[in-house]
């Protein structure tokens, strides 16, 4: 099997991101912690000022985990190599939201799997 149907669209395994990068970057609870903002943007950053379809502004991720700058950039950094977050850059912004598709194919192929 090649392509996963997902909520969010289909899958192609050959091209999505790979498992063991999936796996890595859910290894870090600081990384899970983010995705489950992420889940629900409206909860989580009730002060933002643009809106969630846009996805959630770094800087208010920042402020939310406490961590500096840097580790905070590692982090979103590995989530997106992994693909389990897109990102969209709005003037001087980065936004960020979860790649549903990606998130949803990997929990299919891991019950398949194990």
């Amino acid at each position: 099997m090649t392509k996963l149907d997902s909520a969010a669209g289909e899958i192609d395994l050959a091209t999505s991101p790979d498992p063991d990068e999936i796996l890595k970057a859910l290894a870090s609870p600081a990384r899970r912690e983010m995705l489950a903002w992420l889940k629900s943007p409206a909860e989580a950053f009730p002060t933002q000022a643009h809106p969630f379809e846009m996805g959630v502004c770094a800087g208010k991720i920042f402020e939310k985990s406490g961590l500096s700058h840097s580790t905070v950039s590692a982090h979103l950094a590995c989530l997106s190599r992994a693909g389990l977050v897109v990102t969209r850059k709005v003037g001087q912004w980065i936004f960020y939201s979860r790649n549903e598709a990606v998130i949803a194919a990997f929990v299919r192929q891991m019950q398949q799997d194990l």
